[in-house]
C-alpha cells in the first residue's frame, strides 16, 4: 500500500466533485489533508490559499464546472467565459503558485482531476469540451517542464465516475442512463469515486517516478 505518512496534501474544491473521495483515500494513506473549498477565482485567493496551507508535497488540482449543452452556433458568451473561469484559470494559478517551491525542494507532486470529454469530443457540448481540453494541454505541458525538477504532474482525464458535479446517485438510477450507458461505455457500468482516488494515490505515491505529462483516461473505455 501507498504509504503518504508526513506528506501534505492540499485538494482544491475538496467539498464538490472528486474532493471527498479523494480526502479519505489520502488521509488512510497517513497524508496531512488540507482541504479547500475555495473557487480560486483571482490571483489574491489563491496567494491566500498557499499562506494557509503552507509547504506541501502534493497538490490535487480538482475542479469542476456543470456544462451546459448548446448547439455550437448557440453558444453562450457568459457560460463559455464561465467554464474558462471556473475550470481552466484556477488551474493554472494553483499550479503557477506551487511549481516554484516544488522546483526549489526538488520533489512534489501534482495531480489535476480533468475530463475525458476533449479526448472523445461531445456534440452540444463544445464549449464544456474546449475549457476541459485546456485543462489537459496546460498539465502536458506543464508536466514535461517540471519533471527535469521532479515534479511529477498529471492529469485524471475521467468520465463515468460516481461524483455529485455530473454523475449523482438519481441520475444514474434513471432507465434513460442506464440505456445510454448500456450502449455508450464498454463497462456498461459507472465507476466508483473510489477509482479516482486509487489512481491519485497512486500518482501521488512515491513509487511514480517516470510518469510525467500524461493525462490517463478513466473512463470505463469510453475513450
Amino acid at each position: 500500500m501507498t504509504d503518504l505518512s508526513g506528506s501534505r496534501v492540499l485538494i482544491t474544491c475538496a467539498d464538490r466533485y472528486m474532493g471527498p473521495a479523494i480526502a479519505r483515500r489520502f488521509a488512510a494513506a497517513g497524508a496531512e489533508v488540507i482541504a479547500d473549498r475555495g473557487a480560486l477565482g483571482s490571483d489574491g485567493e489563491v496567494e491566500a490559499l498557499a499562506r494557509r496551507a503552507g509547504a506541501i508535497d502534493i497538490l490535487i488540482a480538482n475542479f469542476a464546472q456543470p456544462p451546459h449543452t448548446s448547439a455550437v452556433d448557440s453558444i453562450d458568451n457568459d457560460h463559455w467565459h464561465a467554464l474558462f473561469d471556473t475550470l481552466v484559470h484556477p488551474l493554472m494559478r494553483v499550479v503557477r503558485k506551487f511549481a516554484a517551491p516544488m522546483k526549489s525542494a526538488q520533489g512534489g507532486k501534482m495531480i489535476a482531476v480533468t475530463s475525458a470529454a476533449p479526448l472523445r469530443g461531445i456534440p452540444h457540448a463544445s464549449a464544456y469540451c474546449a475549457a476541459r481540453g485546456a485543462q489537459n494541454a496546460f498539465i502536458r505541458a506543464a508536466g514535461l517542464e517540471l519533471a527535469k525538477f521532479n515534479v511529477q504532474v498529471n492529469a485524471i482525464a475521467q468520465n463515468y465516475i460516481k461524483n455529485d458535479t455530473y454523475y449523482p446517485e438519481g441520475f444514474i438510477a434513471t432507465e434513460k442512463f442506464q440505456a445510454h450507458l448500456k450502449q455508450m461505455v464498454p463497462a456498461k457500468q459507472v465507476g466508483e469515486a473510489a477509482e479516482t482516488a486509487e489512481l491519485a494515490l497512486y500518482l501521488a505515491g512515491a513509487g511514480n517516478r517516470h510518469m510525467v505529462g500524461q493525462v490517463i483516461p478513466l473512463a470505463g473505455g469510453w475513450v
